[in-house]
């Protein structure tokens, strides 16, 4: 028996939520690990759609879920959120949802910093969606930021702010932006504290108690490998480290506590905002992978960018993560091609490299090397079998198993629950 984590192997949005919900009916608890409510994961049960962003996906099947300190929590989203999802039917409570007393909050004047900035960088904005997840985590980094245990004690919130401002009010001048008034902050936390703190609690210890206990933990990443701060597409990444090694540090466990690491990857390629792209698509193509794919942000609704399948980047994702077997998604979106690419490595300057580099330049200007392969031209959706699979799109699964050098342990043929090829239980491992 394992712990499972689950991270994107792509620039994020590769169906993560499907999967995550599929697992959680085999999980005994879910823990969120890092990002914030920038992630949003859309899952389908029967009419019903659900779209969370810092909720994890384990609590629309009423399994324990947990909010790590790995992750920078926006506690009015929050709120709303469990608002909203309260009105579909599924009851928020401090017994099913646990928040780490030791995370860092997202306050309403990292958001008007983020959101300013970006405004102010024209042409060379990194593409956020503005929500402050940048500048929570700086103030985290910093040892400057208001945390969810901070919210009981307000001798400690009056330090905090004093602290916080010194530093953000500065920066507000300097982009023109209004100041921050000490005694309003303080005052919107007073009244936010006795609707947060009853979900505070030791994350971390209970999560060591479930381990005891044997129980299966379910480690639920946003975000994909190429937006890791350290390992994606700098600096158009997100804030946080979305590795699969960060599901133990944002948890609060030892890295021993993983197991097996599950890459969700979708069968093309899709980025939302700037920053390189090789295998990108900007004509009919590209447009029938985002029609048929319904590609749209889950948070901003912003249109996403779409490629081909790029093998050197996912493989280099699979190494880096330690990724044991992945849920190959949105194989149907491919059923109406006559040919499919894949990348199958880069030209840099005349040179062919297997690997995607680190240097922003080169970064922007590889150039794709593709290999062709011959389409289905039929329907693999609601597939449930490798036998209900045609011949060509079995070999376009086998050839992708060979450029990543991982296996599939999963395959996913539509949006709904069950329409799911199980190869390997992760759990199982």
């Amino acid at each position: 028996m394992s712990n499972v984590a689950v991270v994107g192997s792509q620039w994020g949005d590769e169906g993560k939520g499907k999967i995550v919900d599929w697992l959680s009916e085999r999980a005994d608890m879910v823990v969120r690990f890092q990002g914030g409510h920038n992630a949003g994961h859309t899952l389908v049960i029967g009419n019903q759609t659900y779209k969370l962003n810092l909720l994890p996906s384990g609590v629309v099947r009423g399994k324990p879920s947990f909010i790590g300190n790995g992750v920078v929590v926006d506690p009015w989203a929050l709120l709303d959120e469990i608002k909203r999802i309260g009105e579909q039917g599924i009851r928020i409570t401090p017994d099913l949802l646990k928040l780490a007393d030791n995370a860092s909050l997202i306050l309403p004047l990292h958001r008007n910093l983020d959101q300013a900035r970006e405004a102010a960088a024209g042409a060379a904005k990194i593409g956020t969606t503005g929500r402050g997840i940048g500048p929570a985590y700086e103030d985290k980094v910093a040892r400057r930021a208001v945390r969810v245990c901070d919210l009981a004690d307000e001798s400690v919130i009056a330090f905090k702010v004093e602290r916080l401002l010194a530093h953000h009010n500065a920066l507000l001048r300097g982009l023109g932006q209004p100041v921050v008034s000490g005694s309003e902050l303080i005052a919107q936390l007073r009244d936010l504290a006795p609707q947060i703190l009853p979900f505070a609690a030791p994350v971390w210890e209970l999560l060591a108690e479930a381990r005891q206990n044997r129980r299966r933990i379910l480690f639920e990443g946003a975000q994909g490998a190429m937006l890791d701060v350290d390992h994606g597409t700098y600096p158009y990444v997100t804030s946080s480290n979305t590795h699969a090694g960060q599901a133990a540090a944002g948890a609060g466990l030892g890295p021993g506590a993983v197991g097996y690491v599950l890459g969700i990857t979708k069968a093309y390629t899709t980025r939302v905002g700037s920053g390189p792209f090789p295998s990108e698509l900007t004509d009919e193509i590209g447009e029938t992978l985002g029609a048929r794919g319904h590609e749209f942000g889950v948070n901003t609704g912003r249109k996403r960018r779409c490629g081909w399948f790029d093998a050197v980047m996912v493989r280099q994702a699979i190494k880096i993560n330690g990724i044991n077997g992945i849920a190959l998604t949105k194989l149907d979106v491919l059923d109406t091609l006559e040919e499919i690419k894949v990348c199958v490595g880069y030209d840099l300057k005349g040179k062919r490299i297997q690997r995607f580099p680190s240097s922003m330049s080169e970064q922007a200007a590889v150039a794709p090397i593709y290999e062709t392969m011959t389409g289905w031209n039929c329907s693999t959706r609601g597939a449930r079998s490798w036998a209900q699979l045609p011949a060509e799109a079995i070999k376009y699964i086998r050839r992708i198993e060979e450029l990543i050098e991982a296996p599939v342990a999963l395959l996913s043929t539509s949006p709904e629950r069950e329409d799911t090829i199980l190869v390997k239980d992760p759990f199982l491992d």
